[in-house]
């Protein structure tokens, strides 16, 4: 792999938006894609589904829990010992809706939707800020955690009905998100939040094209814009497809 190649850390990528970005993303042939996911099985089905379509870009699993700390630390010294930077990291990897008691939900929506970006963010700004071009952090969130949008009775994020777990883990992400830009604002890393709409996925039962979800493929194409650097004068937004922001 040549060493000018752009190191690309997607979490969550073994299915839905997440795989759909990786693929988008390896028709750049400067593109290397670590295919972040917390089943070796599934990713490396992923890897090798990814692969066998021969695109310019190069992929590898990069197993990863970003509910675990240890296995967000193991990840960034994989990243330090083989590559040595990192470019972008897309934060991808979150719930909607988790089993258990209300306190059992609240957690786990939290500890993946919000403090796994948190630690992310942290465990790997060391390798963004070696990056050699503009590094980039990618916050996939969602207008439901938009608490402006919820209180406002003409915004159809008010009247869909999401659980709270949800719609909070992802405002708290959203806030993050916000600290992100400006902590690593400094060292020139351009931090946003983005929203990719009602998309096919596998998130929730939902999330399927009879209910009026746009195909995954659309979805994501516009945050490859966002990722090759096309709307960096918006760092520290949250923005969503095809332009424009979300209040916060």
């Amino acid at each position: 792999m040549a060493a000018s190649k752009q190191i690309v850390l997607i979490t969550g990528a073994n299915k839905g938006i997440g795989l759909e970005l990786a693929r988008q993303l390896l028709a750049d042939s400067n593109k290397h894609v670590l295919l972040g996911s917390r089943s070796v099985e599934r990713g490396e089905a992923a890897v090798k589904e990814l692969e066998s379509q021969k695109q310019p870009g190069t992929v590898e699993l990069l197993t990863l829990d970003v509910t675990k700390e240890d296995s967000i630390n193991a990840a960034a010294e994989h990243v330090e010992s083989q590559h040595g930077k990192l470019d972008v990291l897309v934060n991808n990897a979150g719930i909607y809706d988790p089993k258990g008691t209300f306190q059992q939900s609240m957690q786990e929506s939290f500890l993946a939707n919000a403090t796994g970006t948190a630690l992310m963010g942290d465990a790997f700004l060391s390798l963004l800020k070696k990056s050699s071009s503009t590094p980039r952090i990618l916050n996939v969130s969602s207008g439901l955690g938009s608490v402006a949008m919820r209180l406002d009775s003409k915004s159809v994020m008010n009247s869909i009905p999401v659980a709270i777990q949800y719609r909070a883990s992802k405002a708290a992400m959203n806030m993050i998100s916000a600290d992100q830009a400006v902590r690593f604002g400094e060292f020139g890393i351009k931090v946003f939040a983005y929203c990719p709409g009602f998309t096919v996925s596998t998130l929730h039962d939902m999330n399927k094209a009879e209910n009026g979800a746009r195909a995954t493929a659309d979805s994501v194409a516009p945050m490859v814009k966002v990722l090759n650097g096309e709307r960096d004068a918006e760092h520290g937004g949250f923005l969503h497809d095809p332009e424009g922001q979300y209040p916060w």
